[in-house]
């Protein structure tokens, strides 16, 4: 089974989609299943992660709906108040919903306090496993060393690294970010998704040759069992096609044996969300 590990839906609003700038302006505008159905025979897909975009029971629930409807949706990373003293509560609410497989929250530029030295946050990442559940990981490469102490703070949940922890590709910055990735994979158990690398690159002049190092970095460190293909699909448009997104790995992957491919695009995933 081929899986995108990542991608969003939204119906824009400008207060719920704030953070797509005017650089962005080509993803303002509404994305639903319908919009991304071509991709899945154009690239032999047979699935996605549905990922949150907006902090909202709302959107898991927009989500869920989705996924309920659309057979290649096999799993939602939704959002709850982690940091809500009762949301312990709210993860009883949502045990019955099959196609929930995890949860996220934007944690890339936040402030520690917001959710690495949160001790409801951080209980309840913790609780996360008793459901079965995941947790994306959303950070921006500066803030590796507190997310590094934040690890050691949670036990057996399943953790993922989204957008190989936002490296800043477009400056060429890699010394530092690949010390953390280093210490991030000996972490038990945490995985990470290939994916968002054109958009921390330069929208319009991002080559492979530029990412490649970056990968191989990843594969180093993550080893074939740990890494899951993810588009960032429709924020990837605003750097190029889902087509040259999915190219960028294919052509990673060229030399690769068959099973590693089959990991990457979609055993891990699998095994990862337990789908």
């Amino acid at each position: 089974m081929r899986i995108d590990s990542h991608q969003h839906f939204w119906k824009y609003t400008v207060e719920t989609h704030g953070w797509i700038n005017d650089e962005m302006s080509a993803i303002r505008k509404d994305f639903f299943p319908a919009d991304f159905i071509p991709n899945l025979s154009d690239h032999q897909l047979q699935g996605t992660i549905a990922v949150q975009a907006d902090q909202s029971e709302q959107e898991t629930d927009f989500l869920l709906t989705l996924a309920e409807q659309n057979d290649f949706i096999k799993g939602v990373v939704g959002w709850m108040d982690l940091k809500d003293p009762n949301a312990e509560l709210k993860m009883v609410s949502y045990a019955n919903r099959n196609k929930l497989v995890g949860f996220r929250s934007i944690m890339q530029g936040a402030k520690d306090e917001d959710f690495f030295l949160n001790d409801y946050f951080i209980q309840h990442v913790n609780k996360l496993s008793a459901f079965n559940w995941t947790y994306d990981l959303l950070v921006y490469h500066y803030q590796m060393s507190s997310l590094i102490e934040f690890l050691g703070k949670i036990k057996d949940t399943r953790l993922i690294l989204d957008h190989i922890g936002k490296p800043d590709i477009k400056n060429g910055e890699i010394k530092k970010w690949k010390e953390s990735i280093n210490i991030l994979a000996n972490h038990p158990g945490i995985y990470c998704k290939l994916s968002g690398m054109i958009t921390e690159a330069d929208y319009q002049q991002w080559t492979y040759e530029q990412l490649k190092p970056y990968m191989d970095i990843v594969f180093e460190a993550f080893g074939a069992d740990r890494i899951c293909y993810g588009s960032d699909w429709p924020v990837c448009l605003v750097a190029g096609s889902y087509t040259q997104t999915i190219g960028v790995v294919e052509r990673y992957l060229e030399s690769a044996d068959v099973e590693t491919k089959k990991k990457i695009f979609g055993l891990n995933a699998v095994n990862f969300y337990k789908l």
